[in-house]
């Protein structure tokens, strides 16, 4: 393994390791403090985390582990089987399909209804209900995907 592939494989896990913290305090504490919360407070809340998460700093991981991923995949699929092409073929796809996909095709799509949602409106309890449900379910799909995917990463080196 070379030195730029090195460096891009270690950005890669750290960044896939920041993800995967960044999505276990949401399944762990911070979903179920805002469900905690009148059902009005927590559609608030939640509506304003998803607009501040929009920010440089969040999506400049999220975007550019995915995009790290998808060449080490590349390369571990051209260069097969050098060493850790296995481990980082297998760590690149969990987080490309286990986060960034899952976010793109679950997650994003769920907190753009809830942004339409009115907090007052007549279905907003049982909408939140399920949204909180629905939402940390894919959002534990995220952290360990992210997580394994890390791991591996590191194997790889």
């Amino acid at each position: 393994m070379n030195d730029w592939v090195a460096f891009l494989t270690l950005c890669s896990a750290l960044g896939s390791g920041l993800m995967a913290g960044v999505f276990f305090a949401f399944s762990t504490f911070v979903m179920h403090a805002l469900a905690r919360r009148p059902f009005a407070e927590g559609i608030k809340a939640m509506q304003e985390i998803n607009r501040t998460v929009l920010n440089p700093w969040f999506l400049s991981v999220f975007f550019g582990t995915a995009g790290g991923c998808l060449v080490l995949v590349g390369m571990a699929l051209w260069e097969w089987p050098g060493p850790g092409g296995v481990y980082m073929t297998v760590g690149g796809v969990l987080y490309l399909a286990g986060t960034f996909l899952v976010t793109a095709v679950f997650n994003v799509p769920m907190n753009d209804a809830l942004e339409e949602l009115d907090p007052a409106g007549p279905d907003a309890a049982s909408t939140w209900r399920t949204y909180v449900e629905t939402w940390t379910a894919w959002n534990h799909v995220r952290s360990v995907a992210a997580l394994m995917g890390a791991a591996l990463l590191v194997l790889a080196l």
